[in-house]
C-alpha cells in the first residue's frame, strides 16, 4: 500500500469503493458493524494477486451475502482460540477459486499472524475512510455536484496509522478463581499466535500472597480490540486451559472540579 502515501483522502476512497460497497451490503442483512468492518477487512487481505473474492460481494444474492459473512466472522473468531479449528468456508473458497486460487480453512490458522496483521494494517488505515459514514456522505454529495471540492476530501491521504490514547486499545481482563494467569503467559499468547501486537500487560497489585483476579493487557493498534471482540462485548480465551475474560477497556469517570 506505498502508493496511498500519494493520494487524497478521495482517491483512497474511490480505490477501496468495493469494500465500502461489501461493507454496505453486510450492513444490509442484518449484520454487527464492527464485524462487518472486519469481515471486509479479511477479505480486502485476501484480495491479493489474482484473489478477488471481495469484488463479488456487492453482486451476490442478499442470502449468499449473509453467508460469506458468516464465514469471514467464523474464521476471525476461530483465530483467538487456542488451536484454531476453523469450520468450511465454502463459499469464500467458491469466490477466490473464480480467481484461480483454492482456500482452504487451514489456511487462516496457518497464517494466522499474517492475518491479524494484515487485517489490522487495513482497519488502522483505509478502513477509518472507508467505513467512516460522513466521508462517504460527503463524497456522493460531491459526485453529484451538491459542493465543490470538499477539502477534507482533497487532502493528502496518510498511510501511517495515528496512534490513539492507551485507553483506546486496551482490554479489560478478569480471571476465574484459582486459574489465575502470569503476565508472562498472557504476553507469550498473544506474541505467538498474533505476533508483536501487545505493548504490556498490567496486572492487579496484591499483597498476602493474594493472586491477581484482574488486570490490562494495552496492544499497540485499537484494531487489536477490535479483533479480539470481533463486534461482542465480552469474550473468553482459554490459555493452557485457564480462562480469562476479556472486554474493552472502560477507565474510571474522575471528579474534576474547579
Amino acid at each position: 500500500m506505498e502508493g496511498l502515501a500519494t493520494m487524497t483522502v478521495r482517491e483512497v476512497l474511490y480505490m477501496y469503493s468495493i469494500a465500502r460497497e461489501a461493507y454496505e451490503r453486510f450492513i444490509s442483512v442484518g449484520g454487527n458493524p464492527e464485524q462487518a468492518q472486519n469481515a471486509v477487512a479479511l477479505l480486502v487481505w485476501l484480495d491479493q494477486g489474482t484473489i478477488s473474492a471481495i469484488h463479488h460481494v456487492p453482486g451476490l444474492e442478499t442470502s449468499a451475502v449473509a453467508i460469506v459473512a458468516e464465514e469471514a466472522n467464523a474464521v476471525l473468531e476461530c483465530l483467538r482460540y487456542p488451536v484454531p479449528v476453523l469450520p468450511p468456508i465454502p463459499l469464500i473458497s467458491t469466490l477466490c477459486m473464480q480467481g484461480g486460487v483454492y482456500i482452504k480453512p487451514g489456511f487462516f490458522a496457518f497464517h494466522q499472524d499474517l492475518v491479524v496483521r494484515g487485517v489490522a494494517h487495513f482497519l488502522d488505515g483505509a478502513g477509518k475512510l472507508v467505513f467512516s459514514d460522513r466521508l462517504n456522505v460527503l463524497l456522493k454529495r460531491y459526485e453529484t455536484g451538491l459542493v465543490g471540492n470538499p477539502p477534507e476530501l482533497m487532502a493528502p491521504y496518510s498511510p501511517l496509522p495515528v496512534l490513539v490514547p492507551e485507553d483506546c486499545r486496551s482490554m479489560f481482563i478478569t480471571f476465574s478463581k484459582d486459574m489465575h494467569l502470569h503476565r508472562e503467559e498472557i504476553f507469550d499468547y498473544f506474541r505467538e499466535k498474533w505476533g508483536d501486537c501487545v505493548v504490556r500487560v498490567l496486572m492487579e497489585k496484591t499483597t498476602g500472597g493474594n493472586m491477581p483476579m484482574y488486570g490490562r493487557i494495552i496492544f499497540k493498534t485499537e484494531a487489536v480490540v477490535k479483533l479480539v471482540l470481533n463486534g461482542e462485548r465480552l469474550v473468553k480465551i482459554s490459555i493452557d486451559h485457564r480462562e480469562m475474560w476479556m472486554r474493552k477497556y472502560l477507565p474510571r469517570p474522575t471528579n474534576v472540579t474547579a
